[in-house]
C-alpha cells in the first residue's frame, strides 16, 4: 500500500456504498458494500484468501474513491451504472452490450411501415422484440415483406400528387399507397395482420390465407392458390423455427452458468408467451473461478434496462447473493413484479436442462474456435520465432516486396502483421527514387533503408517530446522482417539496414520451394507444408505482393492518364494538374461528363469536350487499375 491508500483506509466509514479502485488514474474495478470499511479493508489485509485475479488487481491499486448511498438497493444501482460507465478491466463485464434489434410500427401514420431500431422510445409506437440478432430479424422481415405487402419507402403519405409505384408493387410486395392503389381501411387490415403475426398469433393469419387459397382454387386461379400456399408455408416455417411450444405459458428468461478454460458463459433462453423465441450465449472473459451467482447477477444488471425489459420471471442455475435486492431493482425497471429463482422440478427445470445443453455445446465450440484462431495467429508467430531462433515471439512482422513494369513506376510495399493479424493502418508504400530501370536488389535496399531511417528519426523526435515510440507512423520497429525473395533480395535488405545504422532480424522466402533463407546460414530451412508458421509466412508474403501490385497499377494508370492528357490539344501542364487535382482518381476522371469536367479550374466547355472525346474515343483503352487494397500514406 502507498501512503494515499493507507490514509484512505483509515478514513473509510461504516456505511453502505460503492468503491472505485484505480491504477494511475484509470478505474480498474468497481464494487459495492453494505459496510465500506470492512469490505475495502479485506482487499489489503487478507490477500492470502484472494483468487489470483484479485491478487493481481490489488497489486495495481494505487488509489481509490468511495461513494456513500442510503442502502443496499442504491448501492446495487450505482455499481451497475459505474460499471457501464467505466468498463473496468477487473469487473465481470458483459462484452456484448449492443442494443438488440426491435421492429417499430407507428400506428399514427396514415399508411404505417415497419422499421428496424435499436432503442425503443416512449413515442406511442408499437415495438416488437427484442430479437436475438440480425438473422432473426431478417427472417421475420422476409416473411412480412412477402405475405403482408406493407410499404417500405420513407415517403410522407398521403402525397399531394400520386407518383409512379416502385418495383415492390410490381412484384406484389407493396400495396402502393403512394400511387393511390389502396384505401386506408384496406391497408389497416394488412397492418392488423402484421401486428398479430409479430405478436406470435399467426394462427388467424394462416386461417385467413388458407381460406383465400381454397377460394382461389375453387375459382381455378391456380397460380394465386400456389402463391398463397407458399406464403402459408413460409409463415409456418418461421413460427416453427422461432417459437417452439413450451407447456405452461408465460414470459421467462432462463440463465445457465458454465465455465470453459479461462472464461465464464451465461446461456440465455428467451421465452415469451410460452414459446422459446431465442437463445444467446454470453461470454465473460477471464471470469472462470468467479462465483456463479455473481456472474449471473452482473449479467442481469448490465443486460436489463430501458432497451430490454425484464420478464416476469427469471430462472437461474445458481443462487444469487443479493436475490431480494436484485428482484426489487428488476421490478422497478419492469414496472411490475419480477421473480428470480432457481428451478427445482417440472417444466421450469426442463427449460434449465435445455439451456445447460446449449451452454456446454456453445462453450466447446467457442473453445475450438479460439484454439484454431490461436494456431493461426499468436501460435504461428511463436512457432516462427522458434524456427528463426529469435528467443521470443515476433509480435510485429513486416513483409516487403518490389513491384514495377520494366523498371517504370517502381514501388516498395510494406505490410504489417501484429499478433498474426494484418494491421492495414500500418501498411506503407515507398516510391523508388534513386534506382533507374528494373533493379529489384537496389530498390529493396532503398526501401529498407528509408523505412528504418525514418523510424529512428521519429523515435528520437517522439522521445524529445516525451512520447513513447508507439503511435507514430514509422516509430514502431519490427521484431522481424520478411523479404519476398531469396538470398539476393535478403542481402540487399541487410545492406539497407547497415546504411540506416540498425540491425533487425530478417529472412527471405524463396518462391521455388517456399524455402526460408537466413542471413547467417548456408542451407535453407524447409518447413512442413501444414506448419502454421509457414502458413503465416505465406500470408505475409502474399499480402506484400498483393499490396505492392495494386498500388503499382494505380500509379501506372495515373501516369498513363497524365500522359494521355499531354496529347490533348489545349491541355497544358496547368490544366492537366487542375484536372488531376479536381478528380483525384482515374476512375473519377473517366466517369465525368463534359459538364462535370468544366468544374476543374481553368477548364472551358470546349476544352472539357476535347478531354472527354480523347478519353472516351474508340482507341482509348480503359484499364481500371484502381488500388484494391487499403490506401496507405507514402513516405515523404
Amino acid at each position: 500500500m502507498n501512503e494515499t491508500v493507507e490514509r484512505k483506509l483509515h478514513e473509510l466509514p461504516d456505511s453502505p456504498g460503492c468503491y472505485i479502485m484505480k491504477h494511475q488514474g484509470e478505474v480498474i474495478y468497481v464494487g459495492k458494500a453494505v459496510n465500506l470499511k470492512n469490505r475495502v479493508s479485506q482487499y489489503f489485509h487478507h490477500s492470502a484468501d484472494h483468487t489470483p485475479k484479485v491478487r493481481a488487481m490489488v497489486e495495481k491499486i494505487d488509489d481509490f474513491d468511495t461513494v456513500l448511498v442510503g442502502g443496499e438497493l442504491e448501492a446495487l444501482i450505482l455499481e451497475c451504472n459505474l460499471i457501464k460507465r467505466y468498463r473496468p478491466w477487473y469487473n465481470i463485464l458483459l462484452k456484448d452490450d449492443k442494443h438488440y434489434p426491435f421492429l417499430r410500427l407507428d400506428p399514427n401514420e396514415p399508411f404505417p411501415r415497419l422499421t428496424l431500431v435499436r432503442r425503443p422510445e416512449k413515442d406511442g409506437c408499437k415495438y416488437f422484440g427484442p430479437y436475438p440478432g440480425a438473422t432473426a430479424v431478417r427472417e421475420v422481415m422476409d416473411v412480412v415483406r412477402v405475405n403482408f405487402p406493407l410499404r417500405t419507402c420513407a415517403h410522407k403519405l398521403p402525397l399531394k400528387k400520386p407518383i409512379r409505384p416502385c418495383v415492390h408493387y410490381e412484384i406484389g410486395q407493396c400495396l402502393a399507397p403512394c400511387a393511390g392503389k389502396v384505401s386506408e381501411d384496406a391497408y389497416a387490415q394488412v397492418v392488423k395482420n402484421v401486428v398479430n403475426f409479430l405478436n406470435g398469433h399467426a394462427e388467424g393469419v394462416v386461417q385467413g390465407l388458407t381460406e383465400e387459397m381454397r377460394q382461389a382454387a375453387r375459382a381455378m386461379q391456380f397460380e394465386r392458390a400456389a402463391t398463397l400456399r407458399d406464403r402459408i408455408q413460409a409463415i409456418e416455417d418461421v413460427m416453427q423455427k422461432q417459437k417452439a411450444m413450451i407447456a405452461g405459458g408465460g414470459d421467462r428468461d432462463v440463465l445457465y452458468f458454465t465455465e470453459q478454460g479461462d472464461d465464464a458463459y451465461v446461456q440465455q433462453l428467451v421465452v415469451r408467451e410460452g414459446r422459446i423465441i431465442g437463445s444467446e450465449n454470453r461470454v465473460f472473459e477471464r471470469c472462470a473461478g468467479e462465483e456463479p451467482g455473481s456472474v449471473l447477477s452482473s449479467f442481469m444488471l448490465q443486460y436489463y434496462g430501458n432497451a430490454v425489459r425484464p420478464p416476469r420471471e427469471i430462472l437461474v442455475s445458481h443462487d444469487i447473493p443479493e436475490e431480494e435486492t436484485l428482484s426489487e431493482l428488476l421490478t422497478e425497471t419492469r414496472g411490475a413484479k419480477v421473480t428470480v429463482r432457481v428451478p427445482q422440478r417440472g417444466e421450469a427445470r426442463q427449460l434449465m436442462d435445455i439451456a445447460a445443453k446449449n451452454a456446454r455445446e456453445n462453450a466447446q465450440k467457442r473453445e475450438a474456435r479460439l484454439k484454431n484462431s490461436y494456431e493461426r495467429t499468436d501460435g504461428a508467430a511463436r512457432a516462427l520465432g522458434e524456427v528463426l531462433g529469435l528467443g521470443k515471439m515476433p509480435v510485429r512482422i513486416e513483409g516487403y516486396d518490389i513491384s514495377n513494369t520494366q523498371g517504370a513506376q517502381s514501388v516498395g510495399s510494406m505490410v504489417v502483421m501484429k499478433h498474426g493479424l494484418a494491421s492495414r493502418k500500418d501498411y506503407r508504400i515507398f516510391r523508388i527514387r534513386t534506382v533507374e530501370g528494373a533493379n529489384d536488389y537496389a530498390s529493396m535496399k532503398e526501401t529498407i533503408e528509408r523505412r528504418l531511417s525514418h523510424g529512428l528519426r521519429e523515435i528520437e523526435e517522439r522521445a524529445q517530446k516525451g512520447l513513447p515510440p508507439e503511435g507514430g507512423s514509422f516509430s514502431e520497429l519490427p521484431d522481424v522482417i520478411l523479404i519476398d525473395g531469396g538470398r539476393g533480395q535478403l542481402n540487399a535488405a541487410l545492406e539497407g539496414m547497415e546504411a540506416a545504422g540498425i540491425s533487425v532480424p530478417a529472412f527471405g522466402l524463396a518462391k521455388r520451394l517456399e524455402e526460408i533463407v537466413l542471413p547467417d546460414q548456408e542451407e535453407s530451412i524447409l518447413l512442413d507444408r501444414h506448419s502454421p508458421a509457414l502458413h503465416l509466412i505465406e500470408r505475409v508474403r502474399d499480402e506484400a505482393h498483393r499490396f505492392g501490385i495494386t498500388r503499382h497499377r494505380a500509379l501506372r494508370t495515373k501516369a498513363s492518364m497524365a500522359s494521355r492528357l499531354d496529347e490533348i490539344e489545349g491541355v497544358g501542364p496547368k490544366r492537366k494538374k487542375a484536372l488531376l487535382t479536381r478528380f483525384k482518381t482515374v476512375e473519377a476522371l473517366l466517369e465525368a461528363d463534359v459538364e462535370t469536367l468544366t468544374q476543374a479550374e481553368g477548364i472551358s466547355e470546349k476544352t472539357a469536350r476535347a478531354v472527354y472525346e480523347a478519353l472516351h474515343g474508340e482507341e482509348t483503352e480503359r484499364n481500371g487499375g484502381g488500388a484494391e487494397g487499403q490506401s496507405a500514406p507514402q513516405t515523404p
